[in-house]
């Protein structure tokens, strides 16, 4: 293979260097920043056997190319367009420059809340193994695994104080993701974070218990009543509380004497953030989150399975515009509310898209003669059925367009039916095959049979819609002959 041809040839498909304005790459993929993705010759870039796929996100033009042979392409790009050794981080922020202001706010929201994602599915799974042990009916009629063998009793609750904690100390770990996120320091942001949830406070928890019973506790500090309640299990007032914060930290050490930075700077910026949370900041922003939660919780309630049809159809589209980086933090909030929310149904609704972009792309499989679609599809399809769905999205389906109309369909489909069953994760995870142990005990059969509703309608949707498309072809040669 010549990799220094391979890269001449993108160079020249893409618009040649002057248009690269900054490049890197991941395991399998070119990850381009362009100056103007309309020079783009796609034609030339699909018809190069290297090239399994290309789509643009988040102000990135990503070529797939594939493990071993990407490095190989890189140096010669690199070497052509004369451009340094850059990381994924440097060119993703020079592609976030790129973006809209609702682009970049949803980037923000993706940027804070992945990096503590390992942590909330950790704790999640914790819970639905809990639940496995403790939910009635699941493996004997009238009992749990506890009740039936009760020396399980102590296990049990150790997983579930394992399986809480990442929970009853979100604000933590998101003060200290997001002041990082807002340009100030972690640590600090940590630090708020544990204030939000200290000990001496009422359990944000008890709050609404505790209103009605008129027994919240108070701090009375020059005739001003502040509220001793902590904010557990919850998002919207960290998030507002470490940008107040790192902007605090940012002004101060701008105007603190360098001699008196390391003192003043910690003590004003907590202090004057912890104030502010406590008195203005965290009783609206915590409101704004129950009227939120409430909202999504009734949403879905209410609409039923019109809405999980409607949601389910939709969800693909909204991914194409990147947007659903910001459900990350409903969902959070949704998992960190759990008692009253029961879990998230935006899980089960993503994996419905993802099996049904799996199965369009693997009908895609069955019925193509071209090799290299071939290629790209046996194994976009499979990854998509396992929860990374933009190889089979924009490798596949959306080039061809019928593929997409059969997975969004089978996405309905499949939504519609874990809808009606009220199926909810319990955790984050991967949105595919492997998320069954992501779900809550009992809907695990209901999300299976919702999983194979969502394959079966949009691998059969695409052979219907790929047998039209091709008659219709076959009658327009036909009658271009006859003319």
């Amino acid at each position: 293979m010549n990799h220094k041809k391979i890269a001449e040839e993108i160079l020249t498909a893409i618009g040649g260097k002057d248009n690269v304005s900054a490049a890197a790459h991941c395991a399998t993929r070119l990850r381009l920043v362009l100056n103007d993705e309309s020079a783009i010759d796609q034609g030339a870039l699909d018809n190069m056997d290297v090239v399994k796929g290309t789509f643009s996100t988040g102000g990135q033009y990503q070529i797939i190319l594939g493990s071993g042979t990407v490095n190989e392409v890189y140096k010669h790009f690199a070497s052509m367009t004369g451009l340094s050794e850059m990381s994924t981080k440097d060119v993703k922020e020079a592609g976030a420059k790129k973006l809209n202001p609702i682009q970049q706010f949803v980037k923000m929201l993706s940027d804070i809340f992945v990096p503590i994602i390992p942590a909330i599915v950790a704790g999640g799974l914790l819970m639905g193994l809990n639940n496995v042990l403790t939910a009635q009916d699941l493996f004997i009629d009238g009992k749990s695994l506890v009740d039936a063998y009760p020396n399980m009793a102590d296990l049990a609750a150790l997983i579930n104080t394992f399986a809480n904690a990442a929970f009853v100390f979100l604000p933590i770990l998101i003060g200290f993701s997001a002041t990082q996120r807002f340009g100030g320091n972690p640590y600090l942001g940590a630090a708020l974070g544990m204030l939000m949830v200290h000990p001496d406070l009422l359990n944000g928890y008890n709050y609404a218990d505790a209103m009605l019973k008129n027994e919240v506790p108070v701090w009375h500090i020059f005739g001003l009543d502040i509220e001793k309640v902590a904010y557990q299990g919850t998002v919207l007032p960290v998030l507002a509380a470490s940008f107040i914060l790192a902007k605090i930290e940012t002004f101060l050490r701008r105007i603190v004497p360098s001699a008196l930075d390391n003192l003043l700077t910690p003590l004003l910026s907590i202090f004057i953030t912890g104030l502010l949370t406590f008195t203005i900041v965290g009783p609206l922003t915590r409101s704004a989150g129950n009227l939120l939660t409430d909202g999504i919780v009734w949403m879905y309630d209410t609409t039923g399975v019109i809405g999980g049809l409607i949601f389910g159809l939709l969800y693909a589209p909204i991914v194409i515009t990147g947007m659903h980086h910001s459900f990350i933090a409903v969902e959070t909030q949704l998992l960190a509310d759990i008692a009253k929310t029961g879990g998230s149904f935006l899980f089960a609704i993503a994996t419905m898209s993802n099996i049904a972009q799996g199965a369009a792309t693997l009908a895609v499989l069955k019925i193509t003669k071209d090799a290299k679609v071939k290629g790209t599809a046996s194994a976009a399809g499979i990854s998509a059925l396992l929860g990374i769905t933009e190889p089979a999205m924009f490798g596949v389906n959306l080039k061809l367009r019928y593929p997409f109309i059969g997975a969004i369909v089978g996405s309905a489909a499949g939504s519609g039916f874990v809808t009606l069953f009220k199926v909810k994760a319990v955790a984050l995870g991967a949105a595919g095959l492997p998320g069954i142990i992501s779900i809550r005990p009992d809907t695990i059969v209901p999300y299976i049979i919702g999983m194979a509703v969502a394959f079966a309608v949009a691998f059969t949707v695409t052979i219907v819609l790929a047998k039209r498309a091709a008659k219709k072809e076959a009658n327009i040669r036909k009658e271009g002959i006859v003319a």
